[in-house]
């Protein structure tokens, strides 16, 4: 069989792959900022960056990843949308519309996955 795909051969090809975790972590770290900024926190940066040193926060994103039904259906509703959008289309069509398409679903998942670290941390 020859249409299975196997790692990448390139270093541009692993690049892309890095660039979803960065967009993911940036996202993340946005949406701390904003809450930090919109709680009155004198220091947001800090308050965000030092989000991931919080041990109720970190263990609330690492093990809420399927916790709830939102987040699950966001993660295969974006995994469907990306093979939609690989199979029909192609050349210049499909490359821009995976550079708009795959940002946008990152952002989006980080933003769930950030409101479930929010909501397991008030609750604790």
């Amino acid at each position: 069989m020859t249409l299975a795909r196997s790692l990448p051969d390139e270093a541009s090809e692993w690049w892309i792959f890095l660039g979803t975790f960065v967009v993911y972590a940036c996202g993340r770290w946005f949406f701390a900022w904003r809450q930090a900024r919109r709680e009155g926190d004198s220091h947001p940066v800090r308050a965000a960056l030092a989000e991931e040193d919080d041990p109720a926060a970190t263990h609330a994103a690492l093990t809420g990843g399927f916790r709830s039904y939102r987040q699950f259906f966001g993660f295969v509703a974006s995994g469907i949308a990306v093979v939609l959008v690989a199979t029909f289309t192609g050349g210049r069509l499909r490359v821009a519309l995976l550079w708009i398409t795959i940002p946008l679903l990152v952002i989006a998942l980080s933003y769930l996955d950030f409101r479930q670290a929010r909501k397991a941390r008030s609750s604790a």
